[in-house]
């Protein structure tokens, strides 16, 4: 189920559901430990009598966020009750809160009499054995703990501070359903205590005069201690909640708005997809530097494990879709954790915690009884590509000068070593971590990672190391072309597999992955080669229902929805497979029509996000439903980089600065414009 409006901090990250019911709560590690384990934790309203969870159907849910900001705007309408709610949440910018802030309208024209409860089904650390709920008269609060972790919740109305009524109790232990049953009545028992498999109702009273509103808001303070979080809840209570909600939207307009940069050439759908891109990209990143893929627990339940890890892959893109978007400070923070997880001999490994470990994986270090390293070298490659562009952009040489060994020198090396006779990488899994031999993605991107490597030690001063790097990027550019290239087929394969007596098996399977022949400067994006290869990928892998979009590659089986109609639904659409279509078309494009054909793959990619702007992993072919882990990172990253690249090809051409085959066409189309 789509996680509709993530708030979060780079600390703690709240994550919702399409009910509006929060179901993953991370900290103090992006991604690092769900407190949830993926539970519901329910938001139910009783009036005059009558109660409804938000889940009801009588429902109407409008799940946004205030315009350039991480402060939701959630418009909750149930005409039994008679009630219209106005939720804004945020985690606060700068401390581990968070807030809901309800506002109550009346709908009926008489007073009401309205009560607010909130459901905490927490699995402290991932499991519910030995957490302890218990209420604080002190704060007038209820407090959840296990080990170092506590959650405080506590709330004020016009009127007073504190929880007006709470429960406490067992959850799914002796046929126990939890304490959320006790707030059906309007009324919760008091108990002052529990350990174990725990869960926590608390009450609101928010009484609304005829056609008029009243207002709560409630927090959650997490923190290491019982201490810190008494102190920390202090601290709201001086400060106001209300206050803080707004310094965290003025934060966030001020984050999202840091450079002035001139979207008018794009259709507003496009303008607002690209500023809650990188909104939402920033909620899965944590402030330590890992790039977290997505943060969405329900996959568990496909595969039996998450998303929640850092693909260094995933990683080097939504840095650079960051340096793009000029916030070099989080790009920066990504390339120091990459410095302290890479192996000694210059790779990375499949995957990485938060904190930086080895995470889970399916590749293995023995295959037929030989050795092999369980690797997809192209994100090694892929961050070193990623830091030059960062270089590039911001020219922070006291900021490389601690990383041009480990992130340069010695992925260089190991990339130069990891060869076979023809110049080609040795074998590695896939991108889609599912096939190992050699890829033409994998290809592309060790090309561009020497070629940045090059340029890295030419700035140094290693004339020698670089003209190797350098000449070893060439050769393997002719590889490519010799034993990749397919010339009967006039596309490229996606694989090669080595064979005992020399030469290579091709997989001829068409493959999104292989826009990367220009996406990382191995070949121009005009190359007569990389053209035939994007239109047969276009053309192949295009679904041809209403939904549209790009699949990943021929009968992808991955979450596969349709296994008849191959040849009109070869897969689901995915985002970032739809959008390399688009960068395709910013590289090549010459003149600003020829431009333009990139914005229909903009277009598509903001009719299918969710209202709140959030955009899945992909979709399901005939209703366009979100499909697989959501939001994912990438596809938001990618947004990111397509519309930075569109909007920078736009100011070249409408200049008259842009240069290459044919560059004269572009002049003509400059002196015709107005």
């Amino acid at each position: 189920m789509p996680r509709d409006i993530p708030v979060g901090n780079g600390d703690l990250l709240i994550c919702f559901d399409r009910f509006y019911r929060v179901r993953d709560l991370y900290f103090p590690n992006v991604g690092r430990l769900n407190h949830t384990d993926g539970s519901t934790q329910k938001f139910g309203v009783w009036a005059d009598g009558r109660f409804a969870w938000v889940e009801d159907p009588e429902w109407t849910r409008r799940m946004a966020y205030l315009p350039e900001t991480l402060v939701t705007d959630v418009r909750l309408v149930h005409h039994g009750l008679g009630l219209e709610i106005v939720c804004h949440d945020a985690v606060d910018h700068a401390e581990a809160v968070y807030f809901r802030r309800c506002l109550v309208r009346d709908l009926l024209g008489k007073p009401r009499d309205v009560r607010l409860f909130f459901h905490f089904d927490l699995s402290i650390r991932g499991t519910a054995v030995g957490d302890t709920a218990n209420y604080d008269p002190a704060t007038n609060s209820v407090i959840i703990y296990k080990d170092d972790s506590y959650f405080l919740v506590c709330a004020r109305d016009e009127h007073k501070l504190g929880i007006d009524h709470w429960a406490i109790g067992t959850k799914r232990l002796g046929g126990a359903e939890g304490t959320w049953r006790d707030a059906e009545d309007g009324v919760l028992g008091r108990n002052a205590i529990s350990q174990g498999s725990v869960d926590a109702t608390v009450g609101l009273h928010v009484p609304v005069r005829a056609h008029e509103q009243g207002s709560a808001t409630l927090w959650a303070v997490c923190g290491p201690s019982y201490q810190a979080v008494k102190q920390l809840n202090r601290r709201v209570v001086e400060v106001g909640p209300e206050r803080m909600i707004a310094r965290t939207e003025a934060y966030w307009r001020l984050w999202c708005r840091r450079e002035a940069v001139d979207t008018s050439p794009l259709p507003s759908a496009i303008r607002q997809l690209y500023a809650r891109s990188q909104l939402v990209m920033r909620t899965q990143i944590d402030n330590r530097g890992a790039i977290v893929a997505a943060n969405d627990s329900d996959v568990t339940a496909f595969g039996g494990d998450h998303y929640s890890y850092c693909w260094m892959r995933d990683g080097a893109l939504v840095s650079h879709a960051l340096t793009l978007s000029n916030h070099g400070e989080v790009s920066r923070r990504f390339f120091e954790f990459a410095a302290r997880v890479i192996e000694r001999d210059g790779y990375f490994l499949h995957k990485y915690t938060p904190l930086g470990q080895l995470a889970s994986s399916w590749h293995p270090w023995v295959i037929e009884g030989q050795r092999v390293l369980p690797i997809q070298e192209d994100e090694t490659a892929l961050v070193v590509w990623a830091l030059r562009r960062h270089f590039e952009a911001f020219r922070e040489v006291e900021f490389v000068k601690p990383l041009y060994e480990a992130l340069v020198v010695r992925p260089a090396e190991w990339m130069i070593s990891y060869q076979d006779e023809n110049g080609l990488p040795l074998p590695s899994w896939d991108l889609w971590e599912e096939r190992r031999g050699v890829h033409t993605f994998t290809v592309a991107s060790v090309v561009g990672a020497l070629r940045a490597a090059a340029a890295f030690a030419q700035d140094f001063g290693e004339p020698d190391r670089a003209a190797r790097y350098a000449e070893h990027a060439e050769r393997m550019v002719r590889a490519i072309k010799k034993h990749l290239w397919v010339p009967d087929r006039q596309r490229f394969a996606r694989m090669a597999t080595p064979l005992p007596g020399g030469g290579y098996r091709l997989d001829l399977t068409r493959d999104s992955a292989n826009f990367a022949l220009f996406a990382f400067g191995a070949m121009h994006a005009r190359d007569p080669m990389v053209e035939a290869e994007m239109a047969s990928i276009r053309e192949r892998l295009w679904i041809k229902t209403d939904v549209g979009g790009c699949a990943r590659y021929e009968h992808d089986y991955f979450h596969q929805v349709e296994r008849e109609r191959i040849a009109e639904v070869p897969g689901n659409p995915w985002v970032i497979c739809t959008l390399w279509h688009a960068q395709h078309r910013i590289a090549r494009a010459l003149n600003l029509a020829e431009l333009r054909e990139a914005l229909a793959y903009l277009e598509w990619t903001a009719g299918r996000a969710l209202e709140s702007g959030v955009l899945a992993e992909q979709f399901h072919p005939y209703t366009g439903q979100p499909l697989g882990v959501s939001p994912l990172t990438w596809s938001h990253a990618t947004v990111v980089t397509v519309v930075t690249e569109y909007l920078r090809k736009h100011q070249e051409l409408t200049r008259g600065t842009a240069r290459g085959p044919g560059s004269a066409e572009v002049e003509t189309e400059m002196s015709a414009l107005p």
